[in-house]
């Protein structure tokens, strides 16, 4: 943490120091999305200007995922566009006979060949009215274990795997120890083997700090003896129901923070949505990256943005810009993932967020 919690964009321009460092010029569109670690939590939807606007080759956008195993067909669209997607095994209900195992590998090996990582159990510690998937421990490290971990290795096509992402909460974190005692228990020499770490945070931004901090910390003394350095994915991410000024302020701390941790790869804000959508019923409004029109709102503005709140290194992406229209557009359904109950059981994470730094 330290004095990165009041650095701004204003202070780092970081995707131009990059560029600098690696010979690039600042325009160059393939530099934007192979130096950013953006992604988005997304969900195929009705608005198909904004989804041209978020996955265009001069987005930082670099990978998204869908909560699911297939992707989006309008993220491939467009000329040097190379935005990865990473699918989710959303729960061990989906492994859970030898026949779905094999239509799930049979999925995998049909996604594009950019797709590397892949993403395990959502919240699982969480039940499924709020969108976790209410998996017990032992069974996630069985399941784990027959079905996901051979993934990393042997004959075909191979993958990046992640363990569990719980919430952002002690409950996650005592999941997670059970689920890593579990592991050790099948397999003595390297527990469940994982290569990154995917992560949930809903509060402020020295709540997420010392989150990634207790996370650090668990899997440093908990890894195999390959002593391997994790990396961690922040695959959501947002601050629920406060105003524009705060929420801005958030992710205005956050983003150079998490661009300046090594071992954090990429991050997801949550979500790609406009507001007045009833996705966003338990987070507010103010998340939004689309006003109700479908232009960027300012938040919206600077998280597309690599230059910050002046939008010097922006590539145009200003608040009320609007995605190119097209012949498939249809208006008519707004984005639903998930219901009132799931900004419960955040609330109760952010609540007792204060006591993760002393894990």
């Amino acid at each position: 943490m330290g004095s990165s919690k009041n650095t701004t964009w204003r202070d780092h321009g970081i995707s131009r120091f990059r560029n600098h460092l690696s010979g690039e010029p600042d325009g160059n569109d393939n530099n934007v999305k192979a130096q950013s670690k953006r992604g988005v939590a997304y969900q195929d939807g009705a608005h198909k200007a904004d989804n041209r606007l978020l996955f265009s080759p001069e987005s930082p956008v670099a990978w998204y995922y869908t909560w699911s195993l297939w992707p989006a067909p309008e993220a491939g669209e467009g000329d040097g566009n190379n935005v990865e997607f990473l699918p989710l095994v959303h729960s061990t209900n989906d492994l859970s006979s030898q026949d779905k195992a094999d239509a799930f590998r049979k999925q995998l090996d049909g996604l594009p060949k950019s797709s590397t990582h892949l993403l395990t159990f959502n919240e699982p510690d969480g039940d499924t009215g709020s969108g976790g998937s209410a998996i017990e421990p032992e069974d996630a490290a069985r399941v784990y274990m027959d079905r996901i971990a051979p993934l990393r290795s042997g004959d075909g096509r191979t993958w990046n795997i992640s363990h569990p992402s719980v919430t952002g909460s002690p409950r996650g974190l005592d999941w997670l120890r059970r689920f890593n005692e579990s592991c050790w228990d099948l397999d003595r020499k390297q527990g469940c083997p994982t290569d990154f770490v995917a992560v949930h945070w809903y509060g402020e931004f020295e709540g997420l700090s010392g989150w990634l901090d207790t996370l650090h910390g668990f899997y440093n003394s908990t890894s195999s003896s390959e002593k391997q350095q994790l990396k961690f994915w922040v695959t959501e991410m947002a601050l629920p129901q406060q105003d524009d000024e705060a929420t801005l302020r958030m992710m205005n701390q956050t983003l150079p923070y998490l661009d300046g941790l090594d071992y954090v790869d990429g991050y997801a804000w949550f979500g790609a949505f406009r507001k007045g959508e009833k996705a966003n019923e338990w987070t507010g409004d103010q998340v939004s990256l689309f006003d109700k029109k479908g232009g960027l709102t300012e938040l919206g503005s600077l998280y597309l943005s690599s230059g910050g709140p002046d939008h010097k290194d922006g590539g145009g992406f200003e608040p009320g810009k609007k995605g190119p229209p097209g012949k498939d557009d249809d208006e008519g359904v707004a984005a639903n993932v998930c219901s009132v109950s799931r900004w419960a059981a955040v609330l109760s994470g952010v609540l007792v967020a204060a006591s993760l730094v002393a894990f």
